[in-house]
């Protein structure tokens, strides 16, 4: 049987660099890479974290991982509810919840390696879906147990995922402005980083294009999770020659802020300018105005996603899944008709 040992010593590096080249360490040169990887197929080394677990005791446990554990578990409450998705189906199955706490995709990355390579987790389910990710394909290449919720990057027909159909949606909530008279409609919110916000703003376009609308790249402005990142994208989005009369919101939180700094600029929701959401927190019903969202089925999401991930962990060769969680449209009061616009 050939071993990680067998791997360095043909190809002249400690085994320590074989392993950080099997969990794709970004300190390791390309050229090396290469040269451990061409050394691990000529030998046939193919590493199977998942025949190590079912070699060892199950831990019973599953990791769960979040963009950046510091910001989005305690500022944006989507993600204490897909929590909840996630920890019933746990409960019910008899699994533990092991949080990441890495605060950048480095250590995230990192955090993840520990936990496969350390046998922490029995499989992973990973709360995003992020562009050219290097542990969603880590944890692909090595076979190990995982669920994403939200699109997959790549090799979606390979990985199990749970999502909404975003593209759809946008395209129906931008319909919606459209046919309230609302021509200038743009979109804020949401990393250019995440697949979420690629799929939204496709969506977004389709409905531009289907209803003859031109796109107008200032319309769309990306956001960093700051309060104020969404104060400059609103003072900037109504200091435009034609500033929007509609605004799609990536996120409820998202639209919240833009709604408080609209205010502060002398423009009133719905009176001058519509706004819709996403996520339908708790809050949006009781917000001034109640905020028109749309339901995401946040925590369905999270049990669909723990549902498949257990039952991959118990039948390894199960095939990949796409689990499509419905939404609903929820109308509120802060979108009208242009007609009662005044800008």
């Amino acid at each position: 049987m050939v071993t990680i040992k067998d791997v360095a010593k043909l190809a002249n590096v400690a085994p320590s660099t074989v392993s950080r080249v099997i969990a794709n360490n970004p300190r390791i040169s390309e050229k090396t890479k290469r040269r451990v990887r061409e050394v691990m197929e000529e030998l046939g080394y193919h590493p199977n974290f998942q025949a190590r677990n079912l070699a060892s005791k199950s831990s019973k446990s599953i990791g769960v991982i979040m963009p950046n554990s510091t910001y989005h578990a305690f500022q944006n409450p989507f993600f204490p509810e897909v929590l909840r998705g996630i920890s019933m189906n746990a409960h019910e199955n008899l699994f533990g919840i092991y949080l990441s706490t890495g605060s950048t995709e480095e250590e995230i990355h990192e955090e993840i390696v520990s936990m496969v390579q350390g046998r922490r987790v029995d499989g992973i389910v990973m709360l995003y879906s992020r562009v050219n990710d290097q542990s969603m394909r880590y944890l692909h290449e090595c076979q190990f147990p995982f669920t994403v919720v939200g699109r997959p990057y790549e090799n979606e027909d390979r990985v199990t995922f749970v999502d909404n159909d975003n593209i759809y949606i946008t395209k129906q909530v931008t319909n919606y402005l459209i046919q309230l008279g609302h021509r200038d409609v743009a979109i804020i919110g949401g990393s250019k980083e995440f697949v979420v916000t690629l799929d939204r703003i496709n969506g977004y376009k389709k409905a531009l294009e289907e209803a003859g609308i031109a796109f107008r790249p200032e319309y769309i402005v990306h956001e960093d999770s700051t309060k104020n990142s969404i104060k400059t994208a609103v003072t900037s989005l109504m200091g435009l020659p034609s500033p929007p009369t509609g605004i799609v919101a990536m996120d409820d939180m998202v639209a919240y802020e833009a709604t408080s700094h609209l205010e502060k600029l002398g423009l009133l929701v719905p009176n001058n300018i519509s706004i819709v959401g996403f996520n339908n927190l708790m809050l949006s019903e009781h917000s001034k105005p109640p905020l028109t969202s749309v339901d995401t089925s946040t925590y369905e999401l999270g049990y669909q996603a723990a549902n498949c991930l257990i039952e991959k962990i118990k039948e390894p060769s199960m095939l990949a899944k796409r689990i499509t969680i419905p939404t609903k449209f929820i109308e509120r009061k802060s979108c009208a008709r242009r007609g009662t616009h005044n800008i």
